[in-house]
């Protein structure tokens, strides 16, 4: 819980130190033209992008495909003068992969291609296979209690069911591991997807991106925000007999396809309008599991259908992938704008280079990494000094929860309770990680007089649809990689954006290409992201931050956590 008795009377003795900050950083118009104009009319964006993406995407952490993206990433910001590029090594502690070739389809009753995608850690086919489907449908118990707080990133809830117990699940499989044996198995109820009336909204309205992040007076930090904590559970599970959970159910199901030699194992993908999520097997062991792929809702419940009828279906299934031992190291790339008087503090922008491996990874994330990239290219191009030093950093590990940023956090800064030297010289780090749609506002993690100083510089660019930045308590990491910065203690400055078909098209999706970049909006965010980070960089006195006694408490220990589902 958060000492809110303690720290109100440090709060406004902090909000008190933004009239003398504000007079340190005035609000230069010739900086802020320079770099619109550097911005808008010689942006480097989609050069960028066409790099990332279309020579080295996906760029899933561990693969040969992020560490030459990392690689290009560093020399081509050392081509626009940034000094001391490396990549900064950190352990993964598990092998690389890629998915190289995979074809499928129904050979009988009738003939036609398949699409899906391939579960990332997971083998091989050895060589084609071709062999009857298989439908397991796990036995499940009753409707689980609705929980008022569930709901989901571009999603919206439906019913969910209670497990079977341990005895359901096995008289089951007994059952079925006859018909199985050999064959493609398809895992799991064929998914109807809801149909929506009305598409979510692709922008937020101006009035409610200015009520959001510059209100008058600008509030008090919340606890809320990306990777903030969340409400109440729902109500306990009925009284009855001890039930499997979801995740196991899943490892039992695995097991049981393993000791039955399934050739390939098929998910329904669950979306609508054939887009497909593929994530990993949560093992990350491809030896441990069987060749698993995620076929679009549309053929899954093709395939379903027919064989409700009792009619015998045929698939041929060729899938090649290749584990690398070499990527239980991974790679954080970062490169620099040396500063001059102050260049031992350092302001931070960057993203998260990594994706996962249903497409190139446009939206998510090739497109905040280029957008950061252009932001300091902006700076160093329009020819100031800046006093503190300018670090870009582009994550790896994201997708697996963070490991990158939170392992760079670690080595070079420590926490609040136990900091490393570069912990009082740390200034701020900005973070885009929503897609293509053009910034809004921001979330600082800091005291009120943190936000009123972002919000001063960002709502100069009022007229591009930016407003200014709230303040946030939050120490919870979570969500993307400015999380990581806050849950040490530090300022971590996650960036709102416009949604645009982030949640509902491209984010993890085998849509997420180069096509989905809409120009303009990155133009606009590489443009007001350059100017706050050239103030941050400026400014004679640092981003006010929490003190010792007014620092939040960081959470406490999670009792356990699921990995993700197969």
């Amino acid at each position: 819980m958060f000492r809110t008795p303690r720290s109100l009377p440090a709060l406004t003795g902090l909000i008190v130190l933004v009239p003398t900050m504000q007079a340190q950083t005035r609000i230069d118009t010739n900086i802020n033209a320079k770099i619109r104009q550097e911005g808008m009319e010689r942006s480097q964006i989609l050069k960028t992008m066409h790099f990332l993406t279309d020579i080295y995407g996906p760029r899933l952490t561990g693969s040969p495909n992020h560490e030459n993206a990392a690689k290009w990433a560093v020399k081509q910001m050392e081509s626009w003068g940034f000094v001391n590029g490396h990549l900064e090594p950190w352990d993964f502690a598990r092998s690389g992969w890629l998915n190289e070739e995979a074809s499928g389809h129904i050979v009988s009753p009738v003939k036609d291609n398949l699409v899906f995608e391939v579960l990332a850690w997971t083998p091989s086919t050895q060589g084609p296979v071709t062999a009857q489907a298989v439908h397991l449908i796990s036995p499940t118990g009753p409707q689980a209690p609705a929980n008022p707080n569930a709901g989901g990133r571009g999603g919206q809830q439906t019913p969910t069911f209670l497990g079977p117990t341990e005895d359901e699940l096995t008289t089951y499989l007994t059952a079925m591991a006859p018909k199985v044996k050999g064959a493609i198995v398809l895992v799991g109820a064929s998914v109807t997807v809801p149909f929506q009336e009305q598409a979510p909204a692709k922008r937020l309205a101006d009035e409610a991106a200015r009520q959001r992040y510059n209100p008058v007076p600008n509030p008090a930090p919340v606890a809320g925000g990306r990777g903030g904590g969340g409400g109440q559970r729902g109500a306990g599970a009925p009284q009855g007999p001890v039930r499997l959970t979801a995740a196991q159910v899943a490892t039992k199901i695995n097991d049981f396809l393993v000791a039955n030699a399934v050739a390939v194992r098929i998910n329904d993908a669950g979306r609508e309008h054939g887009q497909i999520r593929a994530f990993n097997y949560s093992g990350y062991d491809e030896t441990k599991t069987i060749p698993t792929v995620v076929l679009r809702n549309e053929d899954y419940g093709r395939i379903a259908r027919i064989l409700s009828d009792g009619v015998p279906v045929t698939l041929r299934f060729n899938i090649v992938n290749r584990a690398y031992p070499e990527g239980r190291t991974s790679y954080n790339a970062i490169a620099e704008i040396e500063g001059s008087d102050k260049k031992d503090e350092v302001v931070m922008l960057g993203g998260h280079l990594d994706s996962w491996h249903s497409a190139t990874g446009a939206t998510d994330n090739a497109i905040g990494c280029a957008v950061m990239m252009e932001a300091a290219r902006i700076i160093k191009a329009i020819g100031v000094v800046p006093r503190r030093t300018i670090r870009v950093a582009l994550w790896s590990g994201e997708e697996q929860g963070l490991l990158g940023s939170k392992a760079y956090v670690a080595q070079h800064f420590g926490t609040a309770e136990d900091p490393k030297p570069a912990f009082a010289k740390f200034n701020g780090y900005f973070n885009v990680d929503g897609g293509t749609g053009r910034i809004r506002g921001a979330s600082v993690f800091g005291p009120a007089a943190a936000a009123a100083f972002l919000s001063r510089h960002l709502s100069q660019f009022e007229d591009l649809g930016v407003y200014g930045a709230t303040a946030t308590t939050s120490r919870n990491a979570g969500g993307t990689d400015s999380t990581s910065f806050s849950a040490a203690g530090l300022p971590g400055i996650g960036l709102g954006q416009d949604g645009i078909e982030y949640n509902s098209h491209t984010w993890h999706t085998n849509l997420d290409t180069l096509e989905r970049i809409v120009e303009g909006d990155v133009k606009k965010s590489a443009v007001a992201i350059a100017y706050a980070v050239y103030q941050l960089a400026m400014s004679e006195e640092m981003l006010p931050r929490f003190t010792p006694e007014t620092m939040p408490r960081p959470p406490a220990p999670a009792a356990g956590a699921a990995g993700p589902a197969q």
